[in-house]
């Protein structure tokens, strides 16, 4: 009997431990971030944020991301870091603001200068990971070995979507050619655009081209017109041509599913079911799943990113819909900040016709429809591996790594603090509803900074350690159980385009103000401490009273003291809270022997301020 009782004693702890075990089991994640995505394309965001499913502008679709927030938490007031690709991606990777690792716009840096950390996949690496990445990366992270740069990957296993566009698994693609027709070039085809036929076939525009292989004349503008393509144009320089810069609307050469970010589904699709060793798609290897390991996978998708090129199943549903086009009062540019105006010159709209506008709205919702319905695809394949592996996962949603206009205040592109650049929601989805519950919607501020150590304490990191010291942010799941700080502001700092800029902003304010004269690193790195107000170049918008930010107050006194508030805490935490920068080198030659301090005002980020 004795025998007995200790063998059951001995079976029903091992029955209970079981849970437990599974409890500390790493979770497999899934990171999805897209690619100049304004949150108004999302029905659940505009609910939410404005209590209509229906952005301003129109109609938009997006059933799979909006299944997204009912299966777990949405983090709404999330903002960027930088409003650029490179810097922005740069600060997810790395867990820091742009002033903290020294990476402000699109510049090649590398992972062994002086105050460089591991990337938080690496980091997952560390702890045991396997990791891969599928689409676009954006981080120009490179090594240096003995004094020369070389490609350094971030992740263990890559498909990288440029391989990928040359393979023609795309529908459109840009890369540099250095032989045609089998003869090698002189000086290679820079950038030169192309279209991919549903049966593989390469369409070529290139002005040059035409200009070097008779045989290829005209099929730029054969490609404009069986595209249906508008593309950017400055109306000082005249109309558009099939050279023109920018593609803002047109089809898609292929059918849904068959475009780059087709493929990127399929490739994630296929690799989850491969059991073998390793793994191929087109002339990429990777290595297979490793069973033992908890896995980390990252999709970068390049939708709704120029081109804008829905496809034809897409793009006919959206022709329907008659969509608002934002106003433009050129009044708004005699108070533009100078570094605003900068941006919104270089991509101006406002001068094209209203069908070319209404096309250009049309398509962009549509792109972000069929994107919409990728991103169901690859997170019902996530959980369906997960479920039948029996695995615990956290899965990580980033509505975009910037926002985009569409003739708000009277251009295109981002690069700018404005709301509608920079305002990009998250939704975290974990197998552990108690981290992050379904349904549940998190209003205080919170940033890119903070995605690093949310997956990286998923991934059982104690990110309170010195080995995570370096780290910016905050576990969303902290956030999400009212355990962490809360932000009076969120801030950021680009240098893409405007020029040096840094903002701040508030529930009911944004500033924003130049911090240097020029973009030489190390050189008058605390200018703002001693330059006039005007010369700042000061932006300040009442976001309460002026959701749009239309209105400069930064020079209207009945808002002085708010202004000189932002400015001085701005000032503070950018230019004197243990900022750097580096002499990165030019192109991809990378050395970043020079690296520079500004430390005047430590601790000055604390996330407080009483306006």
């Amino acid at each position: 009997m004795k025998k007995i009782t200790t063998f059951l004693l001995f079976f029903s702890l091992l029955f209970i431990a079981k849970p437990n075990a599974f409890a500390q089991e790493k979770p497999n994640v899934l990171w999805i971030v897209t690619d100049d995505h304004r949150y108004d394309a999302v029905r659940a965001f505009n609910k939410m944020l404005t209590g209509n499913e229906m952005s301003e502008l129109g109609y938009v679709e997006s059933p799979n991301i909006d299944r997204l927030t009912e299966m777990g938490t949405t983090f709404i007031n999330t903002y960027c870091q930088a409003s650029g690709c490179a810097p922005s991606r740069a600060s997810m990777h790395s867990g820091r603001y742009p002033f903290r690792s020294g990476v402000y716009e699109f510049e090649y840096h590398h992972n062994k200068a002086e105050h460089s950390k591991p990337t938080f996949p690496e980091q997952l690496a560390s702890l045991g990971y396997q990791t891969l990445r599928i689409g676009k990366l954006g981080v120009r992270l490179k090594t240096v070995e003995n004094g020369k740069s070389k490609n350094y990957n971030i992740y263990q296993n890559n498909f990288d979507f440029k391989q990928l566009r040359k393979d023609g698994f795309t529908g459109w693609g840009k890369d540099w050619f250095y032989e045609m027709d089998g003869k090698k070039l002189d000086k290679p085809f820079k950038s030169m655009e192309y279209f991919v036929t549903p049966k593989g076939e390469f369409e070529y525009i290139s002005e040059r081209l035409e200009n070097e292989f008779p045989k290829y004349k005209g099929t730029a503008q054969k490609a404009h017109e069986k595209y249906d393509l508008l593309r950017h144009y400055n109306e000082k320089k005249g109309p558009q041509t099939p050279f023109s810069p920018g593609i803002l609307a047109g089809v898609s050469s292929r059918k849904a599913g068959e475009t780059r970010d087709g493929y990127y589904v399929k490739i994630f699709d296929e690799y989850l079911k491969n059991e073998e060793e390793t793994f191929s798609f087109g002339s990429q290897t990777v290595n297979g799943i490793n069973e033992n390991k908890p896995q980390f996978f990252y999709i970068g998708f390049d939708f709704p990113h120029t081109p804008v090129l829905p496809p034809a199943s897409y793009r006919e549903r959206f022709k329907k819909h008659t969509y608002k086009i934002p106003e433009f009062n050129e009044k708004e540019l005699k108070t533009m900040p100078k570094q605003f105006l900068k941006q919104v010159k270089s991509s101006y709209t406002n001068h094209f016709t209203d069908e070319e506008k209404q096309k250009m709205i049309q398509d962009y919702f549509a792109f972000c429809a069929y994107g919409d319905n990728l991103i169901g695809k690859a997170v019902d394949d996530f959980i369906a591996y997960n479920k039948k592996k029996n695995k615990p996962y956290l899965i990580v949603y980033v509505n975009g790594d910037h926002g985009w206009k569409l003739n708000d205040h009277g251009a295109v592109s981002k690069f700018t603090p404005w709301n509608i650049d920079s305002h990009n929601p998250i939704v975290v989805i974990s197998s552990d509803e108690n981290k992050f519950p379904a349904g549940k919607v998190v209003e205080e501020f919170t940033e890119f900074v903070d995605i690093a150590p949310t997956i990286l304490s998923a991934a059982g990191a104690n990110i309170k350690t010195e080995t995570f010291k370096y780290l910016d942010g905050m576990d969303l799941a902290k956030v999400a159980a009212n355990k962490a700080p809360k932000r009076d502001y969120v801030i950021g700092e680009a240098h893409a385009v405007t020029g040096p800029r840094a903002f701040i902003r508030t529930k009911d304010f944004m500033f924003s103000i130049q911090t240097r004269p020029n973009k030489t690193r190390g050189e008058n790195m605390e200018w703002a401490l001693n330059a006039s107000y005007e010369d700042l170049d000061p932006a300040l918008y009442d976001t309460k009273n002026d959701p749009h930010e239309v209105n400069n107050l930064a020079f209207n006194k009945k808002y002085e003291k708010i202004a000189e508030k932002m400015k001085e805490k701005l000032i503070n935490i950018v230019l004197g809270d243990n900022r750097v920068e580096v002499g990165w080198g030019k192109g991809s030659r990378v050395t970043g022997k020079e690296i520079y301090r500004s430390n005047f005002a430590p601790g000055a980020h604390d996330y407080k301020l009483k306006l």
